[in-house]
């Protein structure tokens, strides 16, 4: 079974901005002579990096909720230009797959995730557990709704 990696988006409002983020980044790597790829750069590498990349994603939090997800497709140990402290790069997917919001609290670093405990992806969810329409809300009203209980 998949082993996961929760971790916060720092400073993204959305999944639209994660998406944009990441391909500015993107292009900013390839001009650089870094290479292509979807890349998230974090201090530690994980101890249990087979159980992660033998199917495992990032999960993202954005703005206290797990919203998205990304495959995660191995990990590099890496010197960022400029730098002088080793990093793991984190290699991804550049598809980003929303998923079912589920509220979680601030956290820092990255989290261990099991498959059990992961949302399900927005488009395999259950539909009697949604109110009709519910997806095409603006965020931050399905936000504001989840909260007051209303969704």
């Amino acid at each position: 079974m998949a082993l996961h990696l929760l971790k916060m988006a720092v400073g993204i409002e959305s999944v639209a901005d994660l998406a944009r983020v990441q391909k500015q980044r993107r292009a900013e790597r390839k001009a650089n002579g870094e290479g292509a790829g979807t890349f998230h750069f974090t201090r530690n590498f994980p101890r249990q990096a087979d159980e992660v990349v033998d199917g495992g994603s990032m999960y993202w939090i954005i703005r206290g909720e797990i919203v998205a997800r990304q495959r995660i497709l191995g990990f590099e140990e890496r010197i960022r230009p400029g730098k002088q402290r080793k990093r793991c790069a984190i290699r991804l997917a550049a598809e980003i797959i929303r998923t079912v919001p589920v509220a979680h609290r601030a956290m820092q670093g990255w989290r261990y995730l099991k498959a059990e405990d992961a949302p399900p992806d927005l488009k395999d969810a259950p539909a009697h557990g949604k109110a009709k329409g519910a997806d095409r809300l603006p965020a931050e009203m399905a936000r504001e709704l989840r909260e007051l209980g209303l969704l």
